[in-house]
């Protein structure tokens, strides 16, 4: 098992206590982009939960050099200016820059 293996395991473990209930990558990644908007607690509506993982993507993959924050515009959601493809990555390597990514921002 890696370092990186050890550590989301561990992340898992405390946010699934922490929760009561399974956690994906896709529910932290849900929950850090809730927490950037810091809009309150709501029911969002499934364009705005896209807009939500997209958030979380751009903030955590801002320290390394994937994304700018750019501004917050006049309904409080922050804009990021993309600096390099995610994309270009494989599927793979963007799963272990996510988690790398999320355990920075958590730590």
């Amino acid at each position: 098992m890696t370092d990186l293996d050890k550590k989301w395991s561990g992340l898992l473990e405390k946010l699934e206590t922490q929760f009561g209930q399974e956690m994906t990558l896709k529910g932290i990644l849900y929950l850090i982009g809730v927490q950037e908007l810091n809009l309150g607690i709501k029911q969002y509506e499934k364009e705005e939960k896209v807009n939500i993982l997209h958030v979380a993507i751009c903030k955590i993959l801002t320290p390394f050099d994937f994304y700018k924050f750019d501004r917050i515009d006049k309904d409080g959601w922050p804009h990021y200016i993309e600096l390099k493809a995610i994309k270009a990555l494989t599927e793979n390597q963007q799963e272990l820059l996510m988690k790398k990514a999320i355990i920075k921002y958590l730590s």
